[in-house]
């Protein structure tokens, strides 16, 4: 009897257990909170979520308790209604810096706000810096960046007026908003085809970021990683060895522990071939030199386990990198995804349209960064699609590397996820709870899209979670745009009947 008892309070426990890892709360959509709102997750704040929202011309800052109950909503009264160009959002545990440009005549100001949470404002606001332009700007002209500790925070602008010569502006505060350091360097481009790309600034304060050469602006045959340290007015250029390979993308991570810098990429064998391969170059900070490179090849075994539909030769051909992680030991982890649209008129080819210059030329003055990812959805990427494309985002290739370079193990992640209006319900989000990291992605299940829930472990096995059972019928994920705003909560945008909402998981 004691022992079936056991057996029993084992059992219960497991599935409480498995119940409070699964935790989901949705919010309320507010009236005004449709399809066509911009909004951004900001973070958790005083154990509050807040979430900006931007309803025609008015800017918000909602405020949800940890049940998801709006607790209040601020109108942000000093962003200008008008002419706003760009809004960017760094929180704290009891605050959160908006730092956003807008124009006003022939300048374009970048200023900041601090924010409690509550959405109230708790300073004045700052003017970090102004540009004087001779037109009306469409796209951002100044790039904010923060230290993964939010220690530091570098606002920087690019001027390319001069097409072999271009000057770059970097602003590095600490985080009370202190300006520790102004530079303005020239960056020789000895050719049209050369791209700037990919910039991060480490904790100490340090900037990283990408040049490139992109033959017939297609493939990468040349590169370098250009640093630059946070009191110092130069760079230090330093050229990849690619030899006879051809780069793809080029990505870079900072590991703030270990002090070093990953750039990744895949890579060709010819112009317009097959992906071979990983690339990877590993930057050591205390040493001041590479301490890896190397393109590593991809087994036959592990192109059956990825190429979904595609053939074997092509397996890789439609896969993005997604994700970098830094490991404790030194060593790294790269998350790719297959990613490609289909329609009836055109056959996808990844060199039609995803490369180019990453800056936006709006007049002769300037070019000016913009970053590849923002996590803020705008509704004209949903409401322009052409109901002729399909967007496909398919099977995750995880590969870990130790800290030598050499590959430890690769798991394979299958799912085959579709959408005809937009790639906004489909891709993953990755959330890292130290011990595990798990890939949250929707997959149609007897023709409802259910949240699905894979664990990977240090180890390389991957386990599926069983899928979530608190999940309201009428709720959509957008996981794309989801937002770990702690070591075990996750914030996710959903789709509820025409309206946007927010819905919290928890994690055990």
């Amino acid at each position: 009897m004691f022992r079936k008892m056991l057996v029993l309070l084992v059992i219960f426990t497991a599935l409480f257990n498995g119940v409070k890892a699964q935790r989901i709360i949705y919010s309320e959509p507010e009236r005004e909170d449709n399809r066509r709102i911009n909004f951004e997750v900001i973070g958790k704040i005083n154990g509050n979520f807040l979430v900006y929202k931007n309803v025609r011309t008015k800017h918000y800052i909602t405020v949800l308790d940890n049940d998801m109950n709006t607790v209040s909503k601020t109108e942000q009264e000093y962003i200008p209604n008008d002419r706003l160009i760009n809004i960017d959002f760094f929180s704290y545990s009891d605050f959160v810096y908006v730092i956003y440009q807008y124009q006003k005549k022939n300048t374009v100001y970048c200023k900041a706000v601090k924010v409690d949470g509550m959405g109230k404002t708790l300073s004045d606001v700052i003017e970090l810096d102004t540009t004087h332009i001779g037109f009306t700007a469409s796209n951002k002209i100044y790039s904010t960046i923060s230290s993964e500790d939010k220690s530091k925070i570098m606002v920087f602008k690019i001027n390319s007026r001069n097409r072999q010569k271009y000057i770059i502006n970097t602003k590095l505060f600490d985080d009370k908003l202190n300006l520790l350091k102004h530079s303005s360097l020239t960056m020789p481009m000895e050719d049209r085809n050369e791209y700037l790309d990919e910039f991060y600034v480490d904790n100490g304060g340090d900037l990283v970021f990408t040049k490139f050469y992109r033959q017939s602006s297609d493939i990468i045959s040349s590169a370098s990683m250009i640093l630059k340290s946070a009191m110092a007015d130069s760079f230090l250029v330093q050229s990849l060895d690619i030899e006879k390979h051809y780069l793809d993308e080029l990505h870079v991570k900072i590991d703030n522990v270990n002090k070093r810098y990953y750039l990744t990429s895949f890579y060709y064998k010819e112009r317009k071939g097959n992906i071979e391969g990983l690339y990877f170059y590993v930057w050591d900070k205390q040493s001041a030199s590479a301490v890896l490179q190397n393109a590593v090849a991809f087994s036959d075994q592990l192109r059956k386990e990825a190429r979904g539909e595609a053939s074997q030769k092509f397996a890789f051909n439609d896969y993005f990198i997604r994700n970098i992680i830094p490991k404790k030991d030194g060593g790294f982890i790269v998350a790719s995804e297959a990613f490609y649209t289909t329609s009836r008129y055109n056959a996808w080819n990844r060199w039609d349209y995803l490369y180019g210059s990453p800056f936006y030329a709006s007049s002769l003055d300037y070019y000016y960064y913009s970053p590849y990812y923002n996590s803020m959805w705008y509704r004209s990427r949903f409401y322009n699609s052409s109901g002729n494309v399909r967007y496909h985002a398919d099977n995750i290739v995880i590969l870990s590397f130790d800290k030598d370079g050499k590959l430890q193990w690769n798991s394979v992640i299958s799912k085959g996820q579709f959408n005809d209006e937009s790639d906004d319900l489909i891709s993953y989000q990755l959330m890292n709870t130290g011990s595990q990291l798990h890939f949250l992605f929707n997959n149609i299940e007897k023709r409802v899209n259910l949240l699905n829930d894979y664990t990977l472990n240090p180890d390389g096995q991957i386990n599926r979670n069983p899928t979530l059972k608190n999940l309201d019928k009428g709720y959509d994920f957008m996981t794309k745009y989801a937002k770990q705003v702690s070591s075990y909560q996750m914030i996710v945008p959903c789709l509820y009947r025409n309206s946007i909402c927010f819905a919290k998981i928890e994690f055990n």
